[in-house]
C-alpha cells in the first residue's frame, strides 16, 4: 500500500463555505468538469469546480456530518514540484503555477473532538504526491494560504507517523510539531485555538 499523506485545515464551523469558495480560486482553469452544487448543513449552497466520488450529481450535506470531494489545486513551482511534474509533463499557467493532480478532500462538519470547528483534510492521491506534500515549500504555501484566506486556526501535515507537523497556527505560519515541546497532544493544540467559548 502507498503513502497517504495529508494536510488538515481546521476552520471555525461557520467558515466552511468561505473555505470552499477560496478553494475554488485554486482550481485549475483548464480542468473541465460539470460544476457541483453542494447543500451545506444549515441550508447554504455552494458550487465547486470539482466532483464528489468522481460524479457531478448535486450533493446534500444538510443532514450529513461530512463531504467528500475530488479536488485539484494549482501550486507555484519549486524543485520538489518541478521533479514531481517532470513525471507528468505539466505546463505552467500564466502565473507560473501547475496543477498537481487529484487531491481527495474530506470535510468533517463539527467533528466530535472539536465541535465548534470543521476539518478539511486534503489527502494525496499517490505516494509521489505524498512525498511532494512533505518536501515542497510551494505546496505547503498553498495550504497555509488557504488556511489564512479561510479564517482557519490551524494547518497540519500528517505524514502517517505519530508526529504531526504544525504549519499554521492562529494567524501565523509556524514550524512546530504535535506532540512536541509546546504541545503534548492534539487536545493541547486545540486548546489554544480562538473561539472556544463562543
Amino acid at each position: 500500500m502507498g503513502l497517504d499523506y495529508s494536510y488538515e485545515i481546521v476552520v471555525p464551523a461557520r467558515n466552511v463555505v468561505r473555505a470552499l469558495l477560496e478553494l475554488n480560486k485554486l482550481a485549475p482553469t483548464a480542468r473541465r468538469v460539470t460544476p457541483l452544487a453542494v447543500t451545506m448543513p444549515g441550508g447554504d449552497r455552494v458550487v465547486v469546480p470539482f466532483t464528489s466520488n468522481f460524479k457531478s450529481d448535486p450533493v446534500d450535506c444538510s443532514t450529513s456530518d461530512r463531504l467528500e470531494l475530488d479536488t485539484s489545486v494549482m501550486s507555484g513551482v519549486d524543485d520538489a514540484v518541478r521533479e514531481f511534474c517532470g513525471e507528468h509533463d505539466f505546463e505552467p499557467d500564466e502565473f507560473g503555477r501547475v496543477g498537481i493532480g487529484y487531491i481527495y478532500l474530506t470535510v468533517r462538519f463539527a467533528p466530535e473532538r472539536h465541535p465548534r470547528f470543521a476539518s478539511l483534510e486534503f489527502t494525496a492521491a499517490t505516494s509521489g504526491m505524498s512525498r511532494l506534500f512533505e518536501r515542497s515549500a510551494s505546496v505547503r504555501a498553498v495550504f497555509t494560504g488557504l488556511t489564512a484566506a479561510s479564517g482557519g486556526v490551524c494547518c497540519l501535515l500528517d505524514t502517517e507517523s505519530d508526529i504531526f507537523q504544525i504549519c499554521w497556527l492562529n494567524g501565523q505560519p509556524v514550524h512546530d510539531t504535535v506532540p512536541g515541546p509546546r504541545f503534548a497532544n492534539y487536545c493541547d493544540l486545540a486548546a489554544v485555538w480562538p473561539g472556544q467559548d463562543e
